[in-house]
């Protein structure tokens, strides 16, 4: 059963998204969208999860206050003390709980840190301290102790990401590598419960408290350090704190060879398990030590390229061509790199999206999974590939496999956004591209899609929540590089949903100069001219060349993207997508 029960309208589901993903990325299980039939067996396991949870959250707006079901659920949650609301648009409450107190989330911009969400959360960890509390008593009263479940006798601990210490920017791929290396280690020790990656790394470049993060995160132990690289040497520090007594555990540094960075991330691991007296079973030490190689040479290329990967865009050529570069290096060094296939097989879709031509990442996407059958990012990456060929059935049976691998893999948050997107399915879509920008700050390309999303799903207020977070990322991407045409786009759609027309007008006379050959950009601006701006003929300009040299999967997601419905009956885009669709089919295998 989940930390918090989640109870709101579903006509608010797009918008109450972030805020779920903001409390899972404190470490908290949430239940709110459950995928169950109706009728009674609904009924019944909302019952379980709302009896079951230690807290819930009455999300209220215009729509849920008005709801026979939210407002039952928020009286059961208040004659159980456990209702912590909060309320979105100045709603007006119900009169039987407007004694409690009420967070007002209408000034939230999801940033985890903000007084708003830091009240809510502070409301949660209390709410929920206090029912373990009293169910800890209830079981000591009873006289007879119960059993303890595997979860609740594994130690908890959270690896922050380690600071890079090189002196050179450059390096931030390799720390945040080590910091993914131990904390998937330390995943395969049975007798660990560690926090996800994505959780982890919201801390990343902050200045935390220790012990206050792992109140946050509900852990007993965190770990953190520090990467310094120079040449071929490599120095890690690595501290161990208790977090009930914030003293030091396990303390540590190692200054070693490059060559032997897989050996020492083993010792590191190891050390951590010793230092909290578990027992290492012998095949959790086997499954530490089989890596995804061995070779530091193409480790290191493998790190490049998912950096490069996770700052840029589907739609930007010279990215994509730059990790499959990378990815190859690697391979050719460890023809046996799973990992580097699954990510090659995702940037050659990614160029074939943005220029019609090269390899869709078929045979790799294939080769990764050959490789490694449970890895996450293969199927996702053969999910990718599916849907690109309009196989979405299938598609969505690979998305299944991988979401059971590794559900907060990022790689396969954006495949499931993506998919449903092309089914036309807005607020599903919305969910996943939420979630993913929450735990990915640096994240600008899923922001127009979040607001395509959330325009055709009529929410405003979501639509300029998203345009400030994005334009705020975006402007930091063109400040660290000026021809980066992508964001200047991004600024453009963003500026345009927050009412600032002639402003906008510059960012997109700019990209076009900058980035004249970048057809994602361009077919974003297309977008922006037809829903903001209203003029088609200039949104038909940028589609030209977007028609003419796009792959498959970029003409069929014009067709699924409903920011292109007012000019579907034009003569002139319906000439343009008939000369895309005979192009595309004659260049078939």
């Amino acid at each position: 059963m989940a930390d918090v029960f989640i109870s709101y309208a579903r006509s608010d589901k797009a918008r109450v998204a972030p805020l779920v993903a903001a409390i899972e990325a404190k470490g908290r299980t949430v239940w709110w969208d459950p995928e169950i039939d109706a009728g009674q067996q609904f009924d019944d396991q909302i019952e379980a999860e709302l009896l079951a949870a230690a807290a819930v959250v009455v999300v209220w707006t215009a729509n849920s206050v008005s709801s026979r079901w939210v407002r039952g659920e928020a009286r059961e949650a208040a004659d159980r003390n456990i209702l912590v609301p909060v309320r979105f648009d100045a709603a007006r409450l119900p009169m039987d709980v407007r004694a409690i107190h009420t967070i007002d989330l209408d000034t939230w911009n999801e940033d985890i840190g903000s007084a708003s969400f830091q009240d809510l959360s502070r409301a949660l960890d209390a709410m929920i301290a206090r029912q373990r509390k009293t169910a800890a008593g209830a079981q000591s009263g009873a006289g007879i102790a119960t059993p303890a479940t595997p979860a609740q006798l594994r130690v908890s601990i959270c690896v922050l990401p380690f600071s890079n210490m090189s002196g050179d920017l450059e390096q931030e791929y390799f720390s945040d590598g080590i910091s993914e290396d131990i904390i998937t280690d330390l995943s395969k020790v049975s007798a660990l419960a560690v926090v996800s990656r994505n959780t982890a790394f919201t801390f990343k470049g902050k200045n935390v408290d220790l012990p206050q993060v792992a109140r946050q995160l509900k852990v007993n132990y965190v770990l953190e350090g520090s990467v310094r690289r120079a040449g071929g040497r490599v120095r890690i520090t690595a501290q161990l704190i208790e977090a009930s007594s914030d003293n030091h555990l396990w303390a540590e540094r190692y200054d070693r060879d490059l060559n032997d960075i897989f050996a020492l991330q083993d010792e590191i691991s190891e050390a951590i398990v010793t230092a909290l007296k578990l027992k290492l079973l012998p095949e959790e030490k086997k499954a530490i030590e089989q890596r995804g190689t061995t070779n530091l040479q193409a480790y290191n290329l493998y790190l490049m390229a998912r950096q490069r990967y996770a700052t840029g865009q589907m739609s930007d050529s010279r990215r994509s061509d730059t990790v499959i570069r990378l990815c190859r290096g690697a391979i050719e060094l460890d023809p046996n790199y799973a990992r580097a296939w699954a990510l090659m097989a995702t940037a050659q879709r990614h160029r074939m999206y943005a220029t019609g031509k090269g390899d869709n990442g078929s045979a790799a996407a294939a080769r990764a999974i050959e490789l490694d059958a449970n890895l996450a990012e293969a199927h996702a990456a053969k999910a990718g590939v599916l849907a690109a060929a309009g196989d979405y059935g299938a598609a969505e049976k690979e998305l299944a496999v991988a979401m059971r691998l590794d559900p907060d893999s990022v790689d396969v948050m954006q495949e499931a956004a993506r998919l449903h997107f092309m089914l036309k399915r807005y607020d599903k879509a919305a969910v996943s591209w939420d979630r993913y920008a929450t735990l990915v700050e640096t994240d600008i390309a899923s922001g127009g899609l979040l607001i395509t999303c959330y325009t055709a799903l009529g929410d405003r207020a979501n639509v300029e929540r998203v345009a400030q977070r994005t334009m705020a990322r975006a402007e930091k991407a063109v400040a660290t590089d000026a021809d980066n045409g992508s964001a200047m786009a991004t600024i453009f759609s963003c500026l345009l949903c927050l009412g600032e027309t002639e402003r906008a007008k510059e960012w997109a006379r700019r990209a076009v100069l900058i980035d004249p050959d970048n057809l994602g950009m361009r077919y974003n601006l297309a977008c922006d001219f037809v829903v903001a701006v209203h003029d088609h003929d200039m949104a038909l300009e940028m589609l030209r060349p977007v028609c003419r040299n796009s792959g498959h999967e970029q003409i069929a997601w014009i067709a699924a993207d409903p920011d292109m419905d007012p000019l579907r009956d034009d003569p002139r885009f319906k000439e343009l997508v008939a000369e895309a669709e005979a192009r595309l089919a004659t260049a078939r295998p």
